[in-house]
């Protein structure tokens, strides 16, 4: 039997191409799915949409079955359980998305050379084994970063006089180092170069208590937007900003509902969507190995939610305003951005 891994990477980032449109996927041509998730699907985004996109396109298919597999947060077990669980060939596609998987994957696949992966979410390209889609995550950390700068310099309620920006991490990887903090940092400096940035790490994806100590300290250090990758975590953030007064822009997916009136802004990530994409073009025999292919605005995978009264209700209108014009400028390609190498 063929064996395949999936996994994916983010707009135009060098060694990555832009996508093409999806093949039409082959009916009757039989395909199994193992997606494997690093970490939990719980509190985690872009996990979920993943997951959903692979079941939705099994419900669309019915010659493609699907087995999900949460690996837990113990990375150092990552690359022995995807090794066991391809071991015996019985996944034709096994689909993934961290930036940490291409190196897995490699390995992994050394030991399986029929063996095949596609990664979301992650930057790699040489490896005939590998193909991996990238969202531009520079992108998204820029515009939302855009709006963090126009609440700090603005007068909403708990924003101070201090033009100090919070980002809190659940760890360091190179994705968030190179493109997604310096992106958020660029886009806040456009609305005023003296913004500066607080940035902290909590240690891991889960502890939400180290988060709203994390969070606390910094609202006492003057910043009062907040953004953060940080899986279930993050819930610590929510509860303090709720608690202390401060904002958070988001990214990826609607959290406005999780703090409405604090969670003042909110990106999305089609990743069901691209998901859905990548198993037809499987299907269809379409994929190229090797390579990695980058998405983002432009392409319709990277956007933010306007139409949501979290959004609308809560922010003054010339910040509206102001971002709006961002955005329209942002899609016409009047912004200019340098994304910075991995």
């Amino acid at each position: 039997m063929k064996i395949i891994v999936l996994l994916v990477c983010m707009a135009l980032v060098p060694g990555c191409t832009a996508k093409k449109p999806a093949a039409q996927p082959e009916q009757g041509k039989p395909l199994s799915v193992l997606v494997y998730i690093t970490g939990v699907l719980a509190g985690s985004p872009s996990y979920e949409m993943l997951a959903a996109g692979v079941q939705e396109f099994a419900g669309e298919n019915n010659n493609v079955t699907v087995k999900i597999y949460e690996a837990g947060f113990n990375q150092a077990e990552w690359e022995e359980q995807l090794r066991s669980l391809v071991a015996d060939g019985v996944y034709d596609v096994v689909l993934g998305s961290n930036p940490s998987l291409p190196e897995i994957c490699a390995n992994v696949g050394a030991t399986f050379p029929a063996q095949k992966f596609i990664i979301t979410d992650a930057q790699y390209s040489g490896n005939p084994q590998i193909s991996a889609y990238l969202y531009n995550q520079y992108e998204q950390a820029l515009f939302l970063g855009y709006l963090a700068g126009l609440i700090t310099t603005g007068t909403m309620p708990h924003a101070n006089d201090a033009k100090r920006i919070g980002f809190i991490a659940a760890q360091e990887f190179p994705l968030l180092s190179r493109h997604i903090v310096p992106g958020f940092l660029d886009g806040a400096r456009r609305v005023d170069p003296n913004i500066e940035m607080d940035f902290r790490v909590i240690g891991n994806w889960y502890d939400a208590n180290k988060a709203a100590e994390l969070a606390s300290g910094m609202i006492n250090a003057g910043v009062d937007v907040f953004s953060s990758i940080a899986g279930g975590a993050a819930q610590g953030l929510v509860r303090t900003i709720k608690e202390r007064g401060a904002y958070a822009v988001n990214f990826n997916t609607n959290d406005y509902g999780q703090a409405p009136g604090f969670i003042v802004g909110c990106g999305s990530m089609e990743q069901k969507k691209l998901t859905k994409e990548i198993l037809a073009d499987v299907l269809a025999g379409k994929i190229q190995y090797g390579t990695c292919t980058t998405v983002g605005v432009k392409e319709g995978y990277l956007n933010f939610i306007f139409d949501d009264s979290g959004y609308r209700d809560y922010l003054p209108a010339e910040i509206k305003t102001q971002f709006s014009a961002f955005m329209d400028d942002f899609r016409a390609g009047r912004v200019k951005y340098t994304v910075p190498p991995m």
